[in-house]
């Protein structure tokens, strides 16, 4: 199916790897004017030469900035003025008790996954609305959802992205601009192979992983992790034409792991 975004101006935020990395991938392969992002030049890199090593004709750019901080926004921005779909991809989290995260943490976690989208959603608007197109997508979670007690700090910064994607969408009312979040599930990226190493005392992943599903999200009907290439599709499609009518929406990737019917 072709997506019609051949040539399209697109920015991933947070793409050198997991999830934002596999929605970076799976735009290039439509064709999109790709900018990948990251702190750390060597992965940029590094993800760069994969991108093109599966795809020699895709068009890719990276550009090494923090952007938790509004320089890092300003960098990024004077470098690129004009996207046409931004994909606000950044995002970390961390399992620490509710008693143990200290302002900074909380402080830390919004610059992060909120601010870095905010900023860059009003930086880009203006070009998309004198365009009358445009694609903002926020990565959110299922976490926004059903709050972890896990990681309470994640889990709102989570449900912060709902609500400013769908503010944002109401401010774009009767444009050809739809915002909208997807909210994935457990998915298996780097990150989360990583934090099962820590804490699994050596045990193997699949085995993790049954025993993650059925006393920590129980709820789940696929009883496994996602991959982070079926996040991508649906992201991936979001940004395109074809998804004209789909805006305002908290669209779910989570394996049912929300037990609503809406």
């Amino acid at each position: 199916m072709d997506l019609q975004i051949k040539d399209k101006k697109a920015l991933v935020s947070g793409s050198s790897q997991g999830i934002g990395f596999a929605i970076a991938k799976t735009l290039a392969a439509e064709g999109t004017q790709l900018i990948i992002n990251g702190r750390n030049e060597a992965n940029l890199v590094a993800a760069k030469e994969k991108i093109l090593l599966e795809y020699p004709q895709a068009q890719v750019e990276y550009i090494s900035a923090d952007l938790s901080t509004s320089k890092g926004c300003d960098q990024l921005t004077a470098e690129h003025p004009h996207i046409d779909i931004l994909v606000n991809a950044l995002g970390i989290f961390e399992p620490k008790d509710f008693m143990d995260i200290p302002d900074e943490d909380w402080e830390r976690f919004f610059n992060v996954n909120v601010l870095s989208g905010v900023r860059l959603s009003r930086a880009y608007l203006p070009y998309m609305r004198e365009k009358n197109w445009g694609r903002i997508i926020f990565i959110s979670s299922e976490s926004a959802i059903q709050i972890p007690q896990e990681m309470i700090h994640y889990g709102t910064t989570k449900t912060a992205q709902l609500a400013v994607s769908r503010g944002i969408a109401e401010t774009c009312a009767g444009t050809g601009i739809t915002v909208n979040a997807v909210l994935p599930g457990p998915t298996r990226s780097e990150g989360v192979v990583e934090f099962v190493d820590q804490v699994s005392g050596g045990q193997e992943f699949e085995a993790f992983e049954k025993e993650f599903f059925q006393s920590m999200r129980p709820s789940s009907l696929i009883k496994r992790f996602a991959d982070t290439q079926e996040v991508a599709n649906m992201v991936t499609y979001l940004c395109s034409p074809l998804a004209s009518a789909t805006t305002g929406a908290a669209v779910r990737v989570d394996g049912g792991v929300v037990k609503s019917c809406v």
